[in-house]
């Protein structure tokens, strides 16, 4: 019985497209509590040859230009000695040594004896020892690495004719509200595939109110449809959402999008919206409290 219950719940349509995938984030931790300063993500940044790595923290709203400024006033600091002075297990060595060939000196090791004067061809021959040193204990390190990785790999392939969910984003047009809570879809859909691109890209059969969406589209934002849905149900848990307050904005390239906290929602629960779909749904609700919100910044800068 168990086991019926549980194919009964993992082919449920609306399962599938409120349950959140399992693949996890390479790059940034997300879904932090919110310091006093406004942070509430960490961008992770590791070198492949040292396996340093640097944590910076950083907003949601940041865009590529603000990133960029990141990576040029932090990457090129030193930090993280805490980290990189630590043994690493691939390495056989601490980050620190394997970027500078020599260790970290710290209050732990200052009563150890210091380098001796290395000549220059000297210099040279250890630091080409210590490349190919590095880079045979990380070839190592990788196979091994890769050998568990791929035990646990979840390939997505799908075929001509099959069904998938496709990943709710405001780029796409798609909003989460409808359901309160963790009933919020994160998957819409599920579309048929009408033909392969490539080896990551699959073309949809999307409806006309997805007209502005691109048809193909990587595999990493669809997920397969277990069973296809025989006719559409509509949720008992469904209403009417409201926009009640700008809380932030931004803008990619063109478009600008707003952070919008919703009626019987909390802040926590705001989501990004596009302008223009605010304006075409909720015409009277923005250019007033954009307003609003443009003088709540200015003041917020002459304080």
């Amino acid at each position: 019985m168990k086991q019926e219950i549980a194919k009964y719940v993992s082919e449920s349509d609306v399962c599938q497209r409120v349950k959140a995938d399992h693949l996890k984030p390479a790059d940034f931790i997300v879904g932090l509590p919110r310091t006093p300063k406004g942070y509430d993500s960490i961008w992770v940044i590791i070198d492949r040859f040292t396996k340093s790595a640097h944590f910076i923290p950083v907003k949601t709203i940041y865009h590529a230009k603000t990133y960029a400024e990141l990576y040029i006033a932090r990457i090129v600091s030193l930090h993280e000695f805490a980290y990189n002075n630590s043994y690493q297990k691939s390495l056989e060595m601490a980050p620190f040594e394997a970027l500078y060939g020599r260790r970290c000196r710290t209050p732990l090791n200052w009563s150890e004896p210091g380098e001796r004067v290395t000549f220059g061809p000297d210099l040279v021959t250890q630091a080409e020892e210590q490349v190919k040193f590095i880079h045979s204990h990380l070839k190592r390190a990788q196979s091994r690495q890769k050998s568990y990785s791929d035990k646990r790999r979840r390939l997505l392939v799908f075929q001509k004719g099959d069904h998938v969910y496709l990943l709710v984003s405001p780029m796409k047009g798609v909003h989460r509200f409808g359901v309160k809570g963790k009933l919020a879809p994160r998957y819409i859909g599920p579309f048929k595939i009408t033909e392969q691109c490539g080896s990551v890209a699959y073309r949809l059969e999307l409806p006309p109110h997805l007209a502005a969406v691109h048809d193909v589209l990587h595999v990493s934002q669809l997920k397969k449809c277990l069973r296809v849905p025989e006719e559409v149900i509509e949720p008992d848990l469904t209403y009417e959402e409201q926009p009640i307050k700008i809380l932030d904005q931004k803008r990619r390239r063109t478009i600008n999008f707003y952070k919008v906290q919703w009626s019987n929602h909390s802040e926590e629960e705001a989501t990004w919206e596009q302008e223009e779909y605010l304006q075409t749904k909720y015409p009277s609700f923005l250019p007033s409290t954009s307003n609003e919100y443009a003088i709540a910044v200015l003041n917020s800068y002459l304080i």
